[in-house]
């Protein structure tokens, strides 16, 4: 009865995980590595998947026009935003990453307006600035008073600016990208049987398939123009590294970014893109008793606005 919203929640405590294993690896092995392994590992596992529910490992009958809107899509997402939120990770830790990946439903409204012609409502413009407030709550404090006693402090960033930078991008390069899997997922559903149950079923998992292939090929060209292939070589070897990489792929671009799509087939697309974004909630209580990270109030009232800014997209 409830299986889209149980799909959701489930999808919000699968990215969870998979943010805290993401940072562990991407401090040992860095973004680049760490990117590249876990996009051709998601490849792998999704080739898997669909050989053995839909007969070929690679959705060849998906349409050149759904190749190319989904690949633009990965583009965005996996080697625009993802490389953002990697980086993120390693600069301001996963609890603040994801903080920011509150960031996609206002981009992915505005990409909508701009690219697709829909329409933000009073109510999606205000969620924006309630997004950006709690984002605001959680990354400001008061500095340190360098002009003597009896002036007040003032308020500055108590976060890097690149780590900022990073996890701006990576919201936005998640809803942009999003924008264009909705193109790429219609033109997918044209291009297959619609009496073929399987292949309908694992629409999800062949859509995110051709975003992992082409997140993995830009990362590779990546790798090579800037001659990290030793440091590759070093990240696969390196089985703590790997086994924190192969876990978050698993839960992350396995599992949790297939069923995202597939909660929005059933339920509503609000209730399911406000349940998966707890993810910033969540993690504060791995955050605190793994990594030993503080975690102020401030901070927790910060995640929870911007939980409720995302709501309000959807009402």
């Amino acid at each position: 009865m409830y299986a889209g919203e149980l799909i959701s929640l489930g999808v919000a405590v699968s990215w969870t995980v998979t943010a805290l294993f993401f940072e562990y690896a991407g401090k040992r092995m860095g973004s680049l590595s760490l990117n590249f392994i876990r996009l051709a590992l998601s490849t792998l596992m999704l080739g898997i998947t669909l050989l053995i529910f839909t007969g070929q490992a690679i959705p060849f009958n998906a349409g050149g026009k759904a190749w190319l809107w989904l690949g633009i899509s990965g583009f965005i997402g996996y080697i625009i935003g993802d490389y953002c939120l990697f980086n993120s990770y390693i600069l301001i830790g996963s609890r603040f990453g994801q903080l920011f990946m509150t960031l996609a439903p206002p981009s992915a409204a505005l990409a909508g307006m701009l690219i697709l012609g829909e329409k933000m409502g009073g109510m999606a413009i205000l969620g924006m600035f309630v997004t950006l407030s709690g984002i605001g709550l959680s990354v400001a404090g008061r500095g340190a008073n360098s002009e003597g006693a009896g002036k007040a402090k003032k308020w500055e960033f108590k976060l890097p600016l690149r780590g900022i930078l990073f996890g701006t991008g990576a919201g936005a390069g998640q809803g942009v990208g999003l924008v264009f899997s909705k193109l790429g997922m219609e033109h997918y559903m044209q291009a297959i049987n619609p009496q073929d149950p399987a292949g309908v079923f694992m629409a999800p998992f062949a859509s995110t398939q051709i975003r992992a292939i082409t997140g993995a090929l830009g990362f590779f060209i990546i790798i090579l123009a800037t001659k990290g292939l030793r440091r590759l070589s070093r990240s696969l070897t390196d089985v703590k590294a790997m086994g924190a990489t192969t876990g978050g792929t698993f839960f992350g671009p396995f599992i949790g970014v297939s069923f995202s799509l597939m909660a929005v087939q059933y339920t509503g697309a609000g209730a399911a893109s406000t349940l998966m974004a707890l993810t910033p909630i969540l993690i504060l209580v791995p955050s605190y008793f793994f990594f030993k990270q503080k975690v102020s109030l401030k901070e927790v009232a910060g995640a929870i606005i911007s939980v409720i800014g995302v709501s309000m997209f959807f009402v």
